[in-house]
C-alpha cells in the first residue's frame, strides 16, 4: 500500500438484541426491528456492495456482527418470519398502487416502493435467507473486514468485577464469529465502545489485535498521544486501540448539522402505518392494533415543521452524491492538513451503528456507494483500509495507558447505571458469580442432562448480560419488554439451577427452556472458568 495523506476507516456496528419469540400468538412486536434491519440495512448495504465490486471500485469497509444479530440471521424460523413480513410488504405496496390511482406522484412511489420490495426479496432468496452467507464473497475477496463482539453485547467495564463472565463474553464472541466466518477474528466492537483499564489482557488472549474507542479514551490517556486520534495507539499486551473522528461523525450523527437532516431525504417519522385509516391498514400492522412502520413512507423532510412534502427519490440520490462528495472533501482537508503538520498519514476513523445506513436514514447505503466510488475515481490524497494495514504501514505507533471510556452519552457508564436502571445489576451480578462456581464445580461432567442444564444455565445468564436492556430502560423506548426480559433470564437461571443442585430435573420443563432460548447451539459452559 503506497504512503497517503491519509487512510479512511468506515466502521459499521450491525447489533440487534436476541428478539426471538417463537411460538408466540400474536407474535412479539419487538421480532420486527429484526425485519426491519434486514429490509432496510442489511440487504441494501449487501446490495450496495454488490453494486461497487460490478464497477471494479476497491473499497475497504470493517462491520461489526454481533453473535445475538448472527444467531438470529442464521435461524430458520426468523428467517423464514423475514419471507413473511416481505411478502406482506409486497401485498401491501400492490394494494397500494390500486388506492393511490387518484394522485400520479404517489402513485409513482407506491410502485417506486413495489419494485424495491420485490428486489429485497429477490436477494434474500439468492442468498438462500442467510444474511451471512451474503456478505461472506466480500470477507473473501477482502473488501469486508468482519470484527466480533461480546456474546450478548455485554457493556463489560459494568462487569469488570467478575473477570469470568467477561472471559465468557470474548470467549463466546470469538468462538461464534468463528463459526459463522470461517475465521478468527482479528478486532472486536466492545459494547458500547466501552473499554476499561486492564481489559487488554483479556483481548489479547482470545487473539484480539484491535478495538475502537471515543475521542476522550485516546485523548486522556497517558502520556497524551502526539497525533491525537489520527493514528492508534498501543495500549499493552500487543493489543491497538484506534479512536473515534469527531469531525466524521458529527457531519453524520448530528441532528443539527448531519446529512440525514437534508430536507430532501426521506422523512422517518411519516409512514401509512400510522397515516392511514385502521380498517385498511389493520392487517399489516400488529394483530393486538397497535400501529408501527410498515416501511412505506410517502414524505421527505421538507423542512422543519410539521409539514411535508412528497418524497422525490431522485432528489434524494442527488443529495446523496453531494454529500458524498462534500464527505470526502473533508476527510482529504483533515488528512492534508495532519500530513503536512505532522509529516505522517492521518488515520481518519468513522464508526457508525450499521443501522442508520438505510434504517434510519434511508439513503444512507447509496451515500457510502457513492462515497467508496469517489474515493477510489475522484482523488488520490486518501484511501479506505482496514485496521491492521493501518497497523503495519505506519512508521511509528506510540504506547501509552488507556482508561475507562464509553461512546454513550456523557463519555461512561451515565446510560448504563442510573437510577432508572440499576435494579438489574443484583440480578445481574449473582448471577454471574453463581455461574463461575457452578461451573468450577461441574467441570467437564460428562452427564449428559447436567451438561444440557449448564448450558442452558450459560445461554440464560449471557443473555441477562446484554447491554440492551438497562439501555432501553434508560430511553424508555420499550421499558416493559427490557425489564420483562431481566426478569425472564433471572429466572429461568435459577430455576435451571435448582434443578441441578436438588437433583431433580423436569426434562420436559428443560426441553421448552431450550426451545425458548436456542442462541449458541455450540456453547459449552466451561467458558465460565
Amino acid at each position: 500500500m503506497n504512503i497517503k495523506k491519509g487512510y479512511q476507516l468506515i466502521v459499521l456496528h450491525a447489533h440487534l438484541p436476541y428478539v426471538r419469540h417463537k411460538g408466540y400468538t400474536p407474535s412479539f412486536l419487538e421480532e420486527n426491528w429484526l425485519n426491519e434491519a434486514i429490509c432496510e440495512t442489511y440487504l441494501p448495504l449487501l446490495e450496495t456492495f454488490r453494486n461497487l465490486k460490478s464497477e471494479n471500485v476497491n473499497f475497504k469497509i470493517t462491520m461489526s456482527f454481533t453473535p445475538t444479530l448472527v444467531s438470529m440471521l442464521k435461524d430458520t424460523y426468523l428467517q423464514e418470519k423475514f419471507l413473511k413480513y416481505i411478502d406482506q410488504l409486497i401485498e401491501l405496496s400492490n394494494k397500494e398502487v390500486k388506492r393511490t390511482t387518484y394522485d400520479l406522484h404517489l402513485n409513482y412511489l407506491s410502485k417506486y416502493y413495489l419494485e424495491r420490495f420485490e428486489k429485497i426479496k429477490s436477494i434474500f432468496l439468492e442468498i438462500e435467507k442467510d444474511i451471512t452467507a451474503g456478505f461472506k464473497e466480500f470477507v473473501k475477496d477482502g473488501s469486508l473486514e468482519v470484527i466480533t463482539c461480546g456474546a450478548t453485547h455485554g457493556f463489560l467495564p459494568l462487569l469488570e468485577s467478575e473477570p469470568s463472565t467477561v472471559r465468557a463474553q470474548l470467549t463466546m464472541g470469538r468462538k461464534k464469529h468463528k463459526a459463522t466466518w470461517g475465521i478468527e477474528p482479528r478486532g472486536i466492537w466492545l459494547a458500547e465502545c466501552g473499554y476499561y483499564k486492564g481489559l487488554e489482557n483479556y483481548l489479547s488472549d482470545q487473539g484480539i489485535r484491535y478495538f475502537f474507542v471515543d475521542s476522550h479514551g485516546i485523548k486522556n490517556a497517558v502520556p497524551r498521544p502526539k497525533y491525537g486520534v489520527y493514528a492508534p495507539v498501543e495500549i499493552g499486551a500487543g493489543v491497538f486501540a484506534f479512536g473515534r473522528d469527531l469531525e466524521s461523525s458529527s457531519q453524520v450523527w448530528s441532528a443539527e448539522e448531519g446529512y440525514p437532516g437534508d430536507f430532501n431525504y426521506r422523512e422517518y417519522y411519516r409512514d401509512i402505518g400510522f397515516d392511514l385509516e385502521y380498517d385498511y391498514i389493520k392487517d399489516y400492522i400488529h394483530p393486538d392494533g397497535i400501529r408501527h412502520n410498515t416501511g412505506i413512507k410517502y414524505h421527505r423532510i421538507t423542512g422543519k415543521s410539521n409539514y411535508k412534502d412528497y418524497y422525490h427519490p431522485d432528489w434524494a440520490i442527488e443529495s446523496a452524491g453531494k454529500h458524498a462528495d462534500d464527505f470526502l472533501q473533508s476527510r482529504i482537508n483533515q488528512a492534508i492538513k495532519f500530513f503536512d503538520s505532522e509529516h505522517q498519514s492521518a488515520v481518519i476513523v468513522s464508526p457508525y451503528d450499521a443501522e442508520l445506513y438505510g434504517h434510519w436514514w434511508y439513503e444512507g447505503p447509496k451515500f457510502l456507494e457513492f462515497l467508496f466510488k469517489k474515493i477510489h475515481f475522484d482523488q488520490s490524497e486518501i484511501i479506505a483500509a482496514h485496521p491492521m494495514q493501518i497497523i503495519g504501514q505506519l512508521p511509528r505507533i506510540q504506547s501509552v495507558d488507556m482508561d475507562f471510556s464509553s461512546w454513550g452519552e456523557g463519555g461512561y457508564a451515565d446510560v448504563w447505571l442510573n437510577p432508572k436502571n440499576d435494579w438489574i445489576y443484583p440480578h445481574v451480578m449473582e448471577c454471574s458469580v453463581s455461574m463461575n462456581q457452578i461451573s468450577h464445580k461441574y467441570y467437564k461432567t460428562q452427564v449428559p442432562i447436567q451438561r444440557r442444564i449448564l448450558n442452558q444455565m450459560a445461554r440464560e445468564v449471557l443473555l441477562l448480560q446484554s447491554s440492551d436492556w438497562p439501555f432501553i430502560l434508560k430511553t424508555g423506548t420499550m421499558p416493559e419488554y427490557a425489564s420483562k426480559r431481566v426478569h425472564v433470564h433471572t429466572n429461568l437461571f435459577l430455576e435451571l439451577r435448582s434443578m441441578l443442585e436438588n437433583n431433580d430435573v423436569d426434562e420436559a420443563r428443560l426441553k421448552k427452556i431450550e426451545d425458548e432460548h436456542p442462541i449458541f447451539p455450540e456453547i459449552e459452559f466451561e467458558i465460565f472458568n
